[in-house]
């Protein structure tokens, strides 16, 4: 049976894009059959992630000008590539099954669907056209459509996992992509804006979806991690102006500054004390909303402040951020 999974947020900034690309991407280098759509319309990025160009877009199947297949563009081939140069078994959970994860990457299939980005586009799909400002479209037909390009997915391409990577608030398309959802993600940093829009969210449209059986959680991204706070930098001479991001990924704290003990307890200390905040934060927020939290990923700064963002989880698969999807990935199973 398919599971329809979209990644929502209150506001932009919160890591929905890369969330949902290696979550997909890792989902088929299991195994499975995944689609990943861009149905962040106001704001599309995923073909600035996948480096491409299509020719068609999720906009032209939605008004009658292409085809499914026109669409969904196959990025299988990362995969098998990935799964030839990489040791990848001990990514996946056998429970006393010969491992076979090499196997599960060559069955696997990803296709992408990618949303256009240009502004007559975006506001065609508002139901305007951007010459005239007159409504011609209607908002009813577009909707029918994103369904009926749902159910093709399931029943043409078999797919396994369907994931939405939605605009974030409460908008028109938003609400859309999570009316189609059988999990929804919300996704959320530390911070009292995003704390607070979460829970606008909550009130306001999720208890909509989960009345009808829709599961919704909580998911944390950017919680503190391995990184090395700024104003530790130059506490001892041996680690004078050495950044965070000089650390390689997978590169712990210990192995990056050998021996300076004063700074590894300030920095321990530092972060469990965040980690203490950032847990009465979560369980607070649990209780008000009711959702649970489905995973916390830490704040990785060879990773975020990256110059171009690709799919971690395939370039560094024993990094502890895919360790963190593959738990994810276990977590949803278990819906």
């Amino acid at each position: 049976m398919t599971k329809c999974i979209a990644f929502h947020s209150y506001k932009g900034g919160t890591g929905k894009t890369t969330l949902a690309a290696n979550f997909a991407a890792l989902l088929a280098l299991r195994g499975y059959r995944v689609v990943l759509l861009d149905l962040d319309v106001y704001a599309p990025s995923l073909q600035s992630y996948f480096d491409t160009n299509p020719k068609k877009w999720i906009n032209d199947f939605l008004f009658d000008k292409a085809q499914i297949e026109d669409i969904l563009l196959d990025f299988t081939p990362i995969l098998t590539s990935v799964s030839k140069r990489s040791s990848i078994d001990n990514n996946f959970p056998t429970k006393g099954k010969e491992k076979s994860a090499h196997l599960d990457a060559l069955k696997g299939k990803l296709w992408v669907g990618f949303c256009n980005s240009k502004k007559e586009e975006i506001y065609k799909l508002e139901g305007g056209s951007a010459t005239t400002g007159k409504q011609d479209s209607s908002k009813i037909h577009l909707l029918r459509r994103f369904i009926f390009l749902r159910e093709l997915i399931i029943s043409d391409y078999h797919a396994d996992y369907v994931i939405i990577d939605t605009s974030p608030g409460i908008r028109y398309w938003s609400i859309n992509a999570l009316a189609v959802a059988d999990v929804l993600l919300l996704t959320l940093k530390m911070g009292d804006l995003d704390v607070a829009g979460t829970k606008k969210v909550s009130e306001e449209i999720y208890g909509s979806f989960t009345k009808f059986g829709t599961k919704s959680f909580l998911l944390w991204n950017r919680v503190a991690g391995y990184c090395i706070p700024h104003n530790l930098q130059n506490l001892s001479p041996t680690t004078s102006g050495v950044m965070a991001s000089d650390m390689q990924p997978g590169m712990n704290i210990q192995s990056r500054f050998g021996r300076d003990h004063s700074l590894l307890s300030k920095s321990s200390y530092l972060i469990d004390e965040q980690r203490v905040t950032e847990r009465n934060m979560k369980n607070l927020l649990s209780n008000e909303t009711g959702m649970e939290v489905i995973s916390a990923i830490p704040c990785y700064c060879d990773i975020q402040f990256s110059r171009k963002e690709f799919l971690t989880v395939l370039e560094h698969p024993e990094h502890p951020f895919t360790n963190q999807f593959n738990m994810l990935i276990d977590a949803v199973a278990r819906i």
